[in-house]
Order: C-alpha cells, then structure tokens, then sequence
C-alpha cells in the first residue's frame, strides 16, 4: 500500500511517499520539501496569504520529484494523506483541496492527518525507532507539549505552555538580538561562541511542581536586557544568545525528565523543529544516559515540517485499524486542534 502524503500547515510544501505492509514499520519511498524562508525573511515573519499562494505554486511539482524518485505512478497511490490542522487556514486548505481533488480524480481514498501526530510519530522513520510506551517531547513552532504515547492515537497530555512555546521563544528573542528570519537556528548558532552564563535570565515554571511551560517572562526578560545593553549589545550577542537558549533548554530539560520520573518510563521521543537544537540534543541524552533512558529523535532533515511525517501518521492509523480513509470529498480543516482529542477508536468512514 503507498500512501501519497501533503503538508501544507505553515510556510514548508511538502510531499512524500510511504509503503505499508500489513505488518511492520512504514518504509518512505521518497520525499519533497520546499521552504519559504526567502521569501518571508523580508517581512520578519510568515505572512499566511503569500504562505497559501506558494504553496499552490510548489506542490504539484514536488510531487512530480517524488514519484520520479520513487519510481513509481501517481496511479500507484492507494491513499492520499494530507495535514488537516493545526496551522495556517489558507495553508491548510491548499494541501486539503489537493489531497481530496487527487482522490476524486484517482478514486482512491483521502484521509486527513493531525500535524502534531506526524511530529509525534515521525522518529518512527528513523534508523532507531522508538517503541510504545514512552514520554513524547513535542517542540515544535507554537506548540510545547509532554504526552504519554501508549501507541498510535493513545496520547495523554502531561502539560503544555500557556503562553509562548520554546520555538517562539527562540524566535522572538532572536527578532530582539536583530537576528534574520527564522531566528532559531541563527540563534543557536551565535549561542555556540556565546557564554551561557554570562546574564541571569528567568527560567519560567521551573519549580512550579507541574509539567506546564511559559516562555513569554523569558522574552520579556531577553528584551530587558538588550536595552540595558544599548550600544554595547553587538558587542555582548553571542553572551545573550547563550544565556537565552541555556534557558530554554535547561527547562526543557527538567521537565521532559520530571515526565520521565513521573509515568516510570523509559522512553524519550523528542520531535518538532526544535528538537533538532545541538545543545539540547547533547544534555538531553546526558541526563537520559544516567538514568538508563533511551532518548529518540527524527532524522535531523524530518525535524521541520514535511511531508514524510504526514504519509507515516496515516500509514501507521491505517495499519493499527483507528481510522479508515474516506471517498467523501468534501473537506474542513482544523486550525486548532488539541492532540490530546485525538481518539484510538475508528473513526467513521
């Protein structure tokens, strides 16, 4: 079975194709992405009307690059998976109105995929996949979750951020140091020559006794000091860059391993964009190796948004028997959509 996957949540197209036996692991045939970092670095941020016209641009032909790869023929496609929230209403709606046009044109069935879930499952395409049960770690854009994974569509959220997600975090203070668009990378990046502790920044939540995360005191705090700094900022970046991502990384940190603590599991899945950061890659597998925790990651070209994560969620619904696709056309999208409300029992057709 090939499962032709689109994702279009946010300012990446991609398009891939997975194989799925009756057994075993999905096996991803090719993958396609497009990023439109370019074209929104002038604007300091995604503008979702030129994010939806690009992808109804990109999408056709990244699919033509992964049939190509593949081998094989969009005849070949026996279900078309597509990201139906959350994200951007537009963005969503181009990769839906594709998914559900090839289907009819095809007459094959559709089947819309929850973002995070892709995320969540896509260490699955990895050369060290996880395995059921384990602690999930999801950073990724707006969204800062812990979840329980008892297997596929068996989430339960152990907490979440009320206000700023870590890669809002990074964002925003990296706009604050006058770093491009996206600012997370080229913080992290400046953090590398940076002294960590060289500002006292708040670490939101800490101690707080709970599994919830805020970020927006950070920034505030980020902010703060850049004024205080003044002239003498571009001189001190690097430092204000390291200190800021110790502290993200360093609640991060704490609390994926209180989550550990808390269910008695073994198993850290770390996926979403963030999770593709250096720094808390290395503490993480530190403080996860000490304890005997096994710490698994998607490849770091599946961290950001793809294609490939959305064709592996239907892939493994499909083969656990939760959800069947559908041959009903008309489609809605979600632009926001807990994770937690995703269900394990079958969905009707």
């Amino acid at each position: 079975m090939f499962v032709l996957g689109i994702e279009s949540s946010c300012d990446e197209t991609g398009v891939a194709l997975v194989e799925a036996g009756a057994s075993g692991l999905p096996r991803l045939a090719a993958h396609a992405l497009h990023s439109q970092i370019a074209m929104h670095q002038a604007y300091g941020g995604v503008v979702p009307e030129l994010a939806s016209r690009d992808h109804i641009r990109r999408v056709l032909p990244l699919a033509e690059s992964v049939f190509a790869q593949a081998g094989q023929q969009l005849s070949d496609v026996d279900v078309v998976a597509y990201t139906r929230g959350p994200g951007l209403a537009g963005a969503l709606l181009v990769g839906a109105g594709v998914a559900c046009a090839l289907g009819a044109a095809l007459g094959k069935p559709v089947l819309g995929v929850h973002h995070l879930e892709g995320h969540l499952l896509s260490p699955f395409l990895s050369a060290d996949p996880p395995e059921f049960p384990f602690v999930a770690l999801l950073v990724s854009g707006g969204h800062t979750q812990l979840m329980r994974v008892d297997g596929v569509g068996k989430y339960e959220l152990l907490g979440e951020t009320i206000d700023d997600a870590a890669g809002e975090a990074f964002d925003k203070s990296a706009k604050l140091l006058g770093l491009p668009y996206p600012g997370g990378p080229w913080l992290a990046k400046l953090a590398e020559t940076g002294d960590a502790a060289a500002f006292k920044l708040p670490r939101p939540l800490l101690h707080s006794g709970d599994l919830d995360f805020s970020f927006a005191g950070l920034k505030t705090a980020v902010l703060t000091q850049a004024k205080k700094l003044g002239d003498a900022l571009d001189s001190r970046k690097s430092d204000l860059a390291a200190s800021t991502q110790a502290a993200i990384v360093e609640v991060l940190l704490k609390k994926s391993i209180a989550a550990i603590e808390q269910t008695g599991l073994n198993r850290l899945v770390v996926a979403g964009g963030v999770g593709a950061n250096r720094s808390l890659r290395d503490q993480l597998d530190a403080a996860c190796a000490r304890r005997g925790v096994r710490v698994h990651y998607p490849e770091l070209h599946l961290c950001t948004d793809n294609g490939a994560m959305i064709a592996m969620a239907a892939a493994m619904r499909l083969q656990a028997g939760i959800q069947q696709p559908t041959e009903r056309y008309a489609f809605d999208v979600k632009p926001r959509w807990p994770l937690a409300s995703l269900s394990a029992e079958p969905e009707p057709a």
